[in-house]
C-alpha cells in the first residue's frame, strides 16, 4: 500500500434506470432512485478513489456506511456521486460521500473501507 493522501476525491455519474427504482429494487413502493443503489454508487466511488494507493494484490472492502438519503430523483435523471478521503488510520480509510442531481443533494454521509490482501482475504473467507 502506498501512502494514502487525505483530500483525494473520485467522482462518477449515472443516469437512473428503471432497475434502480425503489419500486423495482424492493426497497420501497415509489418510482424513485433506490437508497441501496445510491449507497452502491457511493461505495463504488470510494473504491475507485482508493485504487491508486493499492499495491498489486491489494484492494479495499467496505466495512461501514452511514448516510442520509434526503431527496428523491426519478428515472432518467443524472446523479453525480463523489467520495473524498477524510481520514486514514493504517489500513482503515474514511470517506465523505455524497450524491446529487443538477437540482439538489440527494444523499451524503460517511463510508469506511479497509485495505486487504486479496489472496489472504479469500483464503481466510473460503472464497
Amino acid at each position: 500500500m502506498k501512502e494514502i493522501v487525505v483530500g483525494t476525491s473520485y467522482s462518477t455519474e449515472l443516469v437512473v434506470t428503471k432497475e434502480q427504482l425503489a419500486s423495482v429494487a424492493g426497497s420501497g413502493t415509489l418510482d424513485v432512485f433506490a437508497t441501496p443503489w445510491m449507497i452502491a454508487y457511493m461505495e463504488l466511488a470510494a473504491l475507485h478513489c482508493a485504487e491508486p494507493f493499492m499495491d498489486e494484490g491489494e484492494t479495499t472492502v467496505g466495512t461501514q456506511v452511514n448516510v442520509n438519503h434526503v431527496a428523491a430523483c426519478g428515472c432518467g435523471e443524472k446523479v453525480y456521486v463523489t467520495a473524498t478521503i477524510t481520514e486514514v488510520d493504517r489500513k482503515r480509510i474514511v470517506f465523505d460521500v455524497n450524491a446529487k442531481t443538477d437540482k439538489w443533494e440527494i444523499g451524503s454521509g460517511k463510508h469506511e473501507r479497509f485495505v486487504i490482501d486479496i489472496a489472504k482475504f479469500c483464503a481466510k473467507s473460503g472464497i
